[in-house]
């Protein structure tokens, strides 16, 4: 199968009959092998009625249904599972994505050699209060991840297959993908300009919780991708280097207590300052070894994503 289209949706009844009827038109014209896969998230409406009617139609259309919402990100990922195309579209449902551009992004893949495309909206259509958050995640995103991509949460995407196959998107960690399949070890990253479209039916559910849920699900990426296998070399490191500040002050405290008698060392905020660098310092240097024995006790420890084997069965 040339071409899998995953597409996550909540509560877009309108829009559904229009998108497959697009995505079909597309698939024909250029003769792909395909199938459509709408995965509903827990919808309120009558999108499932929809999706029902469309896959009693056209056996490429397939469809699954959360018995209550779960979120993009759970979303994606039941749709990477099932997915079986050579190349893995994602596009949101809500017509502002153009089913145009998947011939463009699926020769990408295939010619180009990207392990993934990322769709830029360089002209978009949303209310500033979206697409100025949007900006900082990006900047953000960039900057801790090295990938330079302007738009990281465009919802059209392209991948090659074993690229879904072998990274796990949950909670909000829809929004940076293009991180994850990298310390995934899939570097070969692009990005094409793509059309946004203004909204046709419905509402966005653009939430003010992605002010908060971006940038922790940001850092917590950054620190499982670098420090998931070896935790110590994280918490051990600062724990050690807290402890060692903590205890020259002490010791610096002691000396002039000796030196001067008169010198009342418990009484100077330095004293209090040491103290709290030492108790945090052995707080994280226990955090780090009970981390490591967690993490060589998992039965995932070793674990490890193989691209290609020679010689061995």
């Amino acid at each position: 199968m040339d071409i899998s289209v995953v597409i996550p949706l909540f509560s877009e009844e309108e829009s559904l009959g229009e998108l497959s009827e697009w995505i079909v038109k597309v698939m024909t014209e250029h003769k792909f092998s395909y199938e459509i896969i709408f995965v509903d998230d827990g919808s309120k409406d009558k999108s499932w009625n929809v999706i029902e009617e469309l896959t009693s139609k056209n056996e490429n259309i397939k469809g699954i249904k959360f018995r209550r919402n779960y979120g993009k990100s759970a979303a994606l990922n039941c749709g990477f599972q099932e997915a079986l195309g050579d190349v893995v579209i994602t596009m949101d449902s809500d017509l502002q994505d153009s089913p145009d551009e998947i011939p463009e992004l699926y020769r990408m893949i295939k010619e180009d050699g990207f392990d993934l495309v990322s769709g830029w909206k360089k002209k978009r259509y949303d209310p500033i209060s979206k697409t100025l958050p949007t900006k900082l995640f990006n900047w953000a995103a960039r900057r801790m991840s090295k990938i330079k991509l302007h738009d990281f949460n465009c919802g059209l995407k392209a991948y090659r297959n074993d690229v879904v196959k072998c990274i796990e998107v949950y909670g909000e960690m829809h929004r940076y993908i293009p991180v994850i399949a990298k310390w995934a070890g899939f570097t070969k990253i692009g990005e094409k300009v793509v059309i946004h479209r203004e909204r046709k039916f419905g509402k966005t559910k653009f939430g003010f919780s992605r002010f908060i849920n971006g940038p922790l699900d940001l850092m917590s990426i950054s620190f499982v991708g670098k420090f998931g296998k070896r935790p110590m070399h994280f918490f051990g490191l600062w724990g050690t280097f807290l402890f060692l500040a903590g205890f020259i002050i002490a010791a610096y405290l002691a000396y002039a207590k000796i030196v001067f008698a008169s010198y009342k060392m418990t009484e100077r905020p330095l004293f209090f300052f040491g103290l709290l660098c030492m108790i945090i310092g052995a707080q994280m240097f226990l955090t780090g070894f009970i981390a490591e024995m967690v993490s060589r006790n998992s039965t995932e420890r070793n674990i490890y994503l193989i691209e290609k084997k020679l010689g061995i069965s």
